[in-house]
């Protein structure tokens, strides 16, 4: 029976859940994820589970932090003046927003986490960063 290895297109249901339990992401009711491995379009904590698995077989995998989204990091929150944001934003604590760096013009997704009078605190840290992820995960396809 072949199993998955690097440069293998795969498909999987997977369930992804905090050490408390609480789930925050899952393929159930929807297409499997589909990525190659080795591609680096999944965070590597997770292609590393899956190869070696066949179809039809399951996996319950710990990814810490470092191998999962990294940790925190204090220098990605900045206190901003609400005149930098667009005039149609009313800031809100928990508003996502999409910011593009003056350096390459990339855009990077930013969270508001604090709304004072005229300063605005975002957050260009992934929502799990800093956390260690659990995945329940099962090979559906295997494409060599």
């Amino acid at each position: 029976m072949a199993t998955v290895n690097n440069g293998d297109k795969v498909k999987v249901n997977y369930t992804g859940k905090l050490e408390d339990g609480s789930v925050f992401d899952s393929s159930e009711g929807k297409e499997p994820l589909e990525f190659t491995v080795g591609d680096q379009k999944v965070i590597p904590g997770f292609e590393k589970a899956v190869e070696g698995l066949s179809v039809g077989e399951t996996t319950t995998v710990n990814i810490p932090s470092d191998k999962a989204y990294g940790e925190r990091r204090d220098d990605l929150e900045l206190a901003i003046s609400k005149s930098e944001l667009p005039d149609e934003v009313e800031p809100k604590e928990g508003m996502q927003l999409q910011m593009k760096q003056k350096a390459n013009d990339e855009v990077i997704p930013v969270t508001i986490t604090n709304v004072e009078d005229d300063k605005v605190t975002i957050d260009a840290n992934h929502p799990l960063a800093g956390k260690n992820l659990v995945f329940d995960i099962e090979v559906v396809d295997i494409a060599q």
